[in-house]
């Protein structure tokens, strides 16, 4: 199995009123991400690349090591999970990347994020 596709990313996502402020152009959203395990060796997670889109398709890149100031590790069979979030400048958006891991056996690869929707309830009719 490619190592790409043991692993398994789900991601939740809500809207953040008491931190947004629309009249000055700021929406809040927290997102919830699983990362899973599937395959047979453990493998780490290095660094993380984001594109963060908002509704008037401006792009924020963000690349940095780990995530929340963590580098961790996942055992087969088991999940990794953090919240984090992101600032938008309009009431929708989406986000998009991937981590760059590496298993036990040193091997390197990237697991793709879907895009997931970033949406202040009552924004999209």
């Amino acid at each position: 199995m490619e190592l790409a596709s043991s692993i398994n990313i789900n991601v939740e996502s809500q809207y953040m009123d008491e931190q947004s402020s629309p009249a000055n152009d700021r929406y809040a959203f927290a997102y919830t991400i699983t990362i899973s395990n599937k395959g047979n060796e453990p493998v780490q997670l290095l660094t993380r690349h984001w594109l963060i889109t908002d509704g008037n398709n401006n792009v924020q890149e963000v690349r940095g090591e780990g995530v929340v100031g963590e580098q961790p590790i996942i055992n087969p069979g088991s999940s990794y999970r953090y919240s984090s979030g992101a600032l938008l400048d309009t009431a929708v958006g989406t986000m998009e990347g991937s981590y760059h891991m590496q298993s036990q056996s040193g091997q390197q690869f990237d697991a793709p994020i879907a895009p997931f929707p970033l949406i202040r309830p009552g924004a999209v009719h």
